[in-house]
């Protein structure tokens, strides 16, 4: 370890022993890269996380479907979720861990208990509520409109990261709350083996874009469905990040589970899950959730299709890539627009998913060190993506539509921090 890499993680000691955490310092510290020794990068990506009083308005009206919860323009705290002052940390985590085995007891372990004594006895089945029942309020109705969300993230959580075998290993620390062996209810792995939906007919992509993977991160069909099986008492970590998922979209009916938020969760999970702090590895599901849900309380309207065209939709925000390349690199700009390439061709993917497709997941984790440590986080994005397109202007300029095409696709530079240093000098000549 070099001196001056000792010397940054002291600095970041330094600001994080303080009863009171100097923000801008850290985010200055976070924006060149967080290290990942000490737990530091967990400590800062949750420092960056949930705006103060949201505890509270979580437990009290549940998430996502309160004004509060809706995209913002600005971020008062990186992703927020511990409080500046470290005197409260143990009694917030402590809260927030509890409400999320509140959410554990009421969505999975109940819904199992309820379906294990649903049809338990004839009775039940003749008089009280039975498959087939119409009702929109029948318990069974409620189960099988959560099947098919849990399909589609079942399907895309095995495949999470397929360049590495972390997802598909075992977890250190599972639910014990789900695996004790003196239940009978149905886990979510047993709901998803039970079920005889076909998960083509609920795949749900909210772009209509059937490919939303770039192709040197997909997997081979046969790479997607061999998976080690666990014995009992072992859960895979695809398998908690599918529960955090899934619960995400009990709590927000509104948008529920759209293809692409099993990569937002990946990268958090997989920081949170290799903490080397082990009281606090012992406890990702539960942070992961809470850091999650604050991000997509910030990128939600990416996801949502009916607001593309509104001033915080999507196509906003890839027009606004192509103007700021205009205003920096008017030649390239021109390029193009002559060629016909839309920022919807490319820029879709890497704005929604928050470039997690087009890197490796250290890369894509150092990337997002500077976005959660910038206070206008989702601009420098757009600033992060002109970049990219500048640094590769020589070969767009040379190339037909189909070169280029194939360029931005498989974006060829692997050198992130070049990346980021040039976002950084656009920001800086504004």
């Amino acid at each position: 370890m070099s001196s001056l890499h000792k010397s940054r993680i002291a600095d970041f000691q330094d600001v994080l022993k303080e009863p009171t955490i100097a923000l801008e310092k850290l985010r200055d510290l976070s924006f060149s890269g967080i290290p990942c020794e000490g737990g530091l990068r967990c400590l800062c990506w949750k420092t960056f996380s949930l705006r103060p009083g949201r505890l509270h308005l979580l437990s009290r009206v549940g998430l996502g479907e309160s004004p509060e919860l809706c995209s913002s323009p600005s971020v008062q705290i990186l992703l927020n979720y511990l409080p500046l002052e470290r005197a409260s940390w143990s009694s917030i985590l402590a809260k927030q861990r509890e409400l999320y085995s509140q959410f554990l007891r009421e969505m999975i372990i109940q819904p199992g208990i309820a379906k294990a004594n649903m049809g338990a006895s004839r009775e039940d089945v003749t008089f009280e509520d039975h498959p087939l029942n119409p009702n929109p309020d029948s318990r069974w109705n409620t189960y099988f409109k959560d099947n098919e969300v849990l399909l589609q993230i079942d399907k895309d959580v095995r495949r999470l990261c397929p360049d590495i075998s972390f997802f598909q290993r075992a977890t250190e620390y599972p639910c014990l709350l789900i695996l004790d062996p003196q239940n009978e209810f149905e886990t979510l792995r047993k709901r998803v083996e039970q079920t005889t939906l076909k998960s083509q007919t609920v795949a749900r992509n909210r772009s209509g874009v059937t490919n939303m993977s770039s192709p040197h991160k997909n997997s081979t069909p046969s790479a997607l469905n061999e998976y080690e099986v666990l014995p009992n008492g072992c859960e895979a970590h695809w398998e908690v990040v599918e529960r955090i998922l899934f619960i995400y979209a009990k709590l927000n009916p509104g948008i529920a589970y759209v293809q692409g938020m099993n990569e937002i969760v990946g990268p958090l999970y997989y920081t949170f899950a290799t903490d080397p702090n082990s009281e606090w590895k012992e406890h990702a599901e539960a942070d992961t959730f809470f850091c999650f849900t604050n991000l997509m309380a910030e990128i939600r309207d990416n996801f949502i299709k009916s607001l593309d065209d509104s001033q915080c939709g999507i196509t906003y925000k890839m027009e606004k890539v192509y103007s700021t390349l205009k205003d920096k690199d008017v030649e390239l700009y021109l390029k193009l627009q002559e060629q016909n390439i839309k920022p919807q061709f490319f820029a879709f993917r890497w704005l929604t998913l928050l470039l997690s497709q087009e890197f490796l997941l250290p890369d894509v984790i150092r990337i997002w060190d500077s976005l959660f440590a910038d206070d206008s986080r989702f601009d420098f994005l757009l600033l992060v993506c002109c970049a990219m397109l500048i640094l590769i202007r020589d070969q767009l300029l040379e190339g037909d539509f189909t070169v280029n095409m194939r360029l931005l696709q498989d974006y060829p530079i692997t050198d992130v921090c070049q990346i980021l240093q040039k976002a950084k000098e656009l920001q800086d000549s504004k």
